[in-house]
């Protein structure tokens, strides 16, 4: 693989595997900057846990999805799932992940126990072990252990009788080495047993005592073992915690009659899938983590001794604390764009302009009232939306089941293989099709994740069709906590397509030319290859050249070399990579017009959005894909133009020099992988961009009148 001007003197580079950053190593260098948010001091106390659960949480599906298949690859029973151009074999991918992993862990809960809970130990929130209890707190306790607690454990002691149990996947357990001895004769003198720890229990319990002083449930239990196993004397216990890989994957030449159930099937079957990592206290003895360890097959890599409580995900429910405002960021109401307030006829708003809305500093509750006004109204004959994640509680999902309760034609493409959400959209469907919507699931072989939805409704003078399309999921929950981009229009090019996208999930409609969509898996890598090349070819002209590019992952090795090409020719390229950036930026003679930056802050950066040139001449488009193989092969996707000048105007006078500009949370990715964060220069005032967007509305100047 070469890159080249052909006009220019300078020597032709050649584009190796060294010049791609290792995608896991990547993943892991953005999870250490979600640490970086729970390390800093200038962040509030409880917005610092957060950051440490989100850690957490973002670990746990990299084991799951990313390192399991690291683990496949090694035994020789999968292909990688995006070929990269790779100087890491599969082992040596394993070990440098794993050790970069266990750092990242020891970090995460040196803040933990240096830093965060001492602080708000100090604000009166505390972690108090069983044996710092006051009488009548431990009175308490024995209380709720014998009345709550206690009926719901099963301790299962292993021996030839009663084998190992199956352990679930991020379940917490007790597991201890009891003697039996003493009052079964000639019973084995040491039998391993564990008791699960069901999720229908609280892992913080709160205690009296004026202040909010919690015990963990599982040193409560530990603290009673004699009782959970009466007669028996305890050796010593531990907790544990392991995670089993959960790449679900359904074989489309399997599934004969009915997705749902090929879905709720392969869910039943991870259950049993291989464990990834086994998590330990701290001082676990060594013998009984061999007992846990031996049957699960685990190397030693994937023994995680982590000092603290295991799985932070469980302190979350400490940040709604109704007592500690001043711990946590102010809260703050969404901005309902002009012509969008609550009440108005969204309708009528959208016939006059496009209308963009910036989440979630604008509200979603403009794309909830959009649905419930066309369940509504007499003249919507027809509602049509994809899906992907619509969360647990959905308005959205309660709107279309009115609006076909109602007697409207409603149409939902569900998304059954959304990654940890495939239950709750199953779930969804089910009940979606009992109301009388007409639930499809689009492709077995390809993932719907584009975000549009269509509503046809009867005007005077004619059919009219409505289009709301965007970057993010149609879930209200995450709207209030991701920023993401989308965009409300009435123009007929971007009906028809919609139509035509949604001919093609639910009739296998082929054959039509798109006007404004740009569709995957067929079409969009050609067209970002396209206007890639377009601007190398305006900078080899000395006529121009500008791409910014803002995404979740830049992955794609093809777009990674045309990016390196259009570079070397002197385009000079801002991207905004929230996670995985596979780039390597500042390589003398292969990126050095290329800045990679990633924005970590109070939300999470999910946006994707692309300008292609500058001034009146650039193209911007918003799009719900990352620039990755599975997005460009693997699922339906789109991206589509801003054609009305006075968004254009808003996105790149506004949006995008405000994210380039910030100089508080973000980092600039360096040319060995790593990140350093920007600073202010000297006399520079400080710019963070989220909390701009969220104290500043955009000039009226950026919103259009009419719709031509």
């Amino acid at each position: 693989m070469a890159s080249s001007n052909p006009r220019s003197r300078k020597p032709v580079v050649t584009i190796g595997p060294e010049h791609f950053v290792n995608r896991e190593l990547s993943w892991l260098e953005f999870n250490a900057r979600v640490l970086e948010e729970a390390e800093d001091g200038s962040n509030l106390l409880l917005e610092r846990l957060k950051f440490l659960s989100i850690f957490s949480g973002n670990l746990d599906e990299f084991m799951m999805v990313r390192v399991s298949g690291l683990r496949e690859q090694m035994q020789g029973l999968a292909d990688p799932e995006d070929r990269m151009p790779e100087a890491l074999s599969p082992h040596e991918q394993f070990k440098l992940v794993h050790s970069k992993t266990h750092t990242l862990v020891e970090r995460q809960y040196a803040c933990l126990s240096e830093q965060v809970l001492p602080g708000l130990a100090q604000a009166g929130i505390r972690v108090l072990a069983p044996s710092a209890l006051t009488p009548e707190q431990q009175q308490h306790l024995d209380t709720y252990f014998q009345q709550t607690v206690f009926p719901v454990l099963t301790p299962v002691a292993i021996d030839p009788s009663h084998p190992t149990p199956h352990l679930r996947s991020r379940g917490l357990y007790i597991a201890a080495m009891i003697d039996q001895a003493s009052y079964r004769p000639g019973a084995a003198n040491k039998l391993l047993a564990v008791a699960h720890l069901p999720p229908v229990l609280p892992r913080l319990i709160r205690v009296p005592g004026g202040a909010d002083n919690y015990v963990l449930l599982e040193q409560l239990v530990g603290s009673r073992l004699d009782q959970l196993f009466s007669g028996s004397k305890i050796l010593c216990w531990t907790t544990i915690r392991i995670t089993r890989d959960a790449d679900l994957d359904i074989d489309g030449d399997q599934v004969l009659q009915d997705l749902s159930q090929a879905v709720e099937e392969g869910l039943k079957a991870l259950r049993h899938r291989d464990v990834v990592r086994l998590e330990v206290a701290p001082g676990a003895d060594a013998a009984l983590v061999a007992a846990v360890r031996r049957p699960l097959g685990l190397m030693n890599e994937e023994i995680y001794e982590v000092t603290g409580p295991l799985d932070l995900t469980a302190f979350m429910e400490w940040h709604g604390l109704p007592e500690y405002p001043h711990l946590r960021d102010e809260p703050f109401t969404p901005r309902r764009p002009r012509g969008m307030s609550e009440g108005e006829d969204v309708f009528a708003t959208i016939r006059k302009r496009d209308v963009l809305i910036h989440h979630p500093y604008e509200s979603f509750q403009c794309v909830v009232e959009f649905l419930q006004q066309a369940a509504e109204d007499p003249d919507v004959l027809a509602i049509k939306q994809t899906l992907y994640r619509a969360g647990s509680e959905s308005p959205v999902i309660r709107a279309l089941i009115n609006a076909a309760e109602k007697g409207k034609s409603v149409t939902a493409v569900v998304e059954l293989l959304a990654r940890f959400d495939e239950q709750s959209n199953v779930k969804w469907a089910r009940q979606m099709e009992r109301a009388g919507v007409h639930v499809v699931y689009g492709f077995v072989n390809l993932k719907t994740h584009c975000k549009v939805t269509l509503i046809v409704r009867r005007e005077a003078e004619r059919i009219r069709r409505y289009v709301h399309v965007g970057t993010g999921n149609y879930n209200a929950s995450t709207a209030k906590i991701y920023t993401d981009l989308g965009l409300f229009t009435a123009r007929d090019k971007f009906g028809e397509d919609a139509s035509a996208l949604f001919n093609y999930l639910t009739g296998y409609s082929a054959g039509y030319n798109w006007q404004r969509f740009t569709v995957s898996p067929d079409y969009l890598q050609d067209r970002v290859m396209e206007l890639i090349e377009r601007e190398t070819a305006k900078a080899k002209e000395k006529t121009g050249g500008r791409i910014f590019a803002k995404l979740n992952q830049l992955v794609d090795p093809e777009v990674v070399e045309a990016l390196y090409r259009a570079s070397q020719a002197g385009v000079k390229i801002d991207l905004l990579i929230r996670g995985s950036c596979c780039l390597r930026p500042g390589v003398k003679g292969i990126s050095d017009n290329i800045r990679v930056v990633s924005i970590l802050d109070r939300f999470l950066e999910h946006s994707r959005m692309f300008i292609f040139g500058a001034g009146n001449d650039a193209d911007v488009f918003f799009s719900s894909a990352d620039w990755m193989p599975r997005n460009f092969r693997r699922r339906v996707e789109i991206m589509f133009p801003i054609v009305e000048p006075a968004l254009k105007q808003r996105v790149l006078e506004w949006i995008v020099p405000t994210l380039l500009g910030d100089n508080v949370k973000a980092r600039e990715m360096q040319s060995d992988g790593t990140y350093r964060r920007v600073t202010p220069p000297a006399g520079a005032t400080p710019l963070r961009a989220q909390f701009r967007f969220l104290t500043e509305t955009p000039a009226p100047d950026f919103v259009n009148e009419v719709i031509d």
